[in-house]
């Protein structure tokens, strides 16, 4: 049978666009469908904007370190909508870049909201599309519980779109999006709470670093309500927050960054009898392929990690795999993440109570201390950690929180994939002075 198009993907986010583009590159006819602006959350509301809002929080905190240093700052006015509005353009930017991109590369953009009619064909704007191969990269989207006042709420989506700045702001949620939110308007001038429904934050990270972070999160005026919930919501005042003990709060907004699913509800899976797990999470095998056979699936969807490099690795790979004879899996240790908290975190390999959970012997080497932008001013605190296996003197993790954690960890990552020692570790000169350092002079 001849079809429209060799390869269709349905999303284009990070792991659709790669994955298209490889494989026109290979020669497949191939088209991408979107409904949304391309470039999927990572780009839209995701980690380009977060990153952005970062960073221009961050500088409250360098404002202040400066005058440490002779610097004479005053009183720095920020203003929302002159951020909002260049955030918003460089989001447009990326946006044509994509565009552009897909287009050199010969692919066919088809805008509109895909659906499967049967395993070879997929229905857009009451187009009936044909292909061979059909590779599913929707990705996922923010949930909020169902309890009284939930209409009342926003999530991460909203957020990068505020037409104001809140004086008073509630964030929801225990995991890296609801941290970073909370840095980021305490760093805006925002009086913020966050409230988490367990005894600590990012659940999965290193015990340390959890609570290093925790530590300065409230040293920097953030108020942490761990072991707490909000019961219902009511409009008044704002809106008022009935919390688990009876206690109220008052905020101008609330924000609930508690867990994301799959956008799997409005793709007709139930016409190709693809089989999802109980969160609507699509279910693969090693090569990304699911219970039917031509088509395929990457990134959020899966549920897998829910990283950008992850998705984009593993869009690579299909398209390697379908359309130029390779057999391609991706690795999943080792894989580096960070959090752009305040201060921020980054990791890769094994926490300490990972490694002890799985059996290795291990060494724990340690480092907390003031990095020199904060000698002179400003009073956070850096924290890292190693750990080595000793059987092997393999360092198997390394975590960090402080300032550029994410550019210090990508680095050391690749010593970590290619197996480094300890001794290797001890071997390679520090570069002074400097906060990396501490990786290769911990005794």
């Amino acid at each position: 049978m001849k079809y429209d198009y060799d390869f269709l993907v349905i999303g284009a986010g990070s792991g659709g666009v790669r994955a298209s583009r490889i494989a026109a590159g290979h020669g497949a006819k191939t088209a991408v469908i979107e409904h949304q602006a391309l470039g999927g959350t990572c780009v839209n509301v995701g980690c380009v904007p977060k990153k952005l809002f970062v960073i221009a929080a961050h500088f409250s905190e360098l404002f202040e370190a400066s005058q440490g240093f002779g610097w004479q700052p005053g009183h720095p006015k920020f203003d929302w909508q002159t951020l909002l509005t260049n955030k918003n353009n460089e989001i447009t930017r990326l946006n044509g870049i994509y565009e552009n991109m897909l287009e050199k590369a010969g692919v066919d953009i088809i805008r509109g909201m895909g659906r499967f009619e049967d395993a070879h064909t997929v229905v857009v704007n009451d187009k009936k599309i044909t292909a061979d191969k059909i590779l599913i990269a929707v990705g996922g989207h923010p949930t909020v519980p169902d309890f009284p006042g939930k209409e009342h709420v926003v999530t991460s989506n909203e957020l990068f779109y505020l037409d104001k700045l809140p004086e008073k702001i509630i964030i929801v949620g225990g995991g890296y999006i609801a941290v970073e939110f909370a840095g980021i308007f305490n760093g805006l001038g925002v009086d913020t709470t966050l409230i988490y429904r367990r005894d600590l934050f990012l659940r999965g990270f290193d015990e340390d670093i959890r609570k290093h972070l925790a530590e300065e999160m409230q040293q920097g005026g953030i108020k942490l309500l761990f072991n707490q919930n909000i019961e219902k919501i009511e409009k008044q005042n704002g809106y008022t927050a009935t919390l688990l003990d009876g206690s109220t709060l008052q905020a101008d907004l609330i924000a609930y960054a508690t867990g994301r699913a799959p956008n799997t509800s409005r793709l007709g899976l139930e016409n190709v009898q693809l089989k999802t797990k109980d969160n609507n999470a699509i279910i693969i095998n090693g090569h990304y392929q699911t219970s039917v056979d031509n088509i395929y699936a990457v990134g959020d969807v899966t549920d897998r990690i829910q990283l950008t490099p992850v998705a984009i690795k593993e869009g690579h790979a299909v398209a390697d795999n379908l359309f130029n004879k390779q057999d391609r899996t991706i690795a999943y240790d080792n894989v580096p993440t960070a959090i752009f908290s305040q201060p921020p975190i980054a990791t890769v390999g094994l926490t300490q109570e990972q490694a002890q959970n799985q059996g290795f012997d291990i060494k724990v080497f340690k480092s907390s201390f003031r990095p020199m932008i904060n000698v002179l001013g400003g009073s956070s605190k850096t924290l890292m950690k190693m750990i080595v296996d000793t059987k092997t003197d393999k360092v198997i993790g390394l975590q960090m929180i402080g300032d550029e954690a994410a550019e210090v960890i990508q680095g050391f990552a690749v010593a970590l994939k290619a197996g480094a020692t300890k001794a290797t570790f001890d071997a390679t000169l520090g570069i002074h002075p400097s906060s990396a350092e501490e990786f290769v002079t911990m005794r």
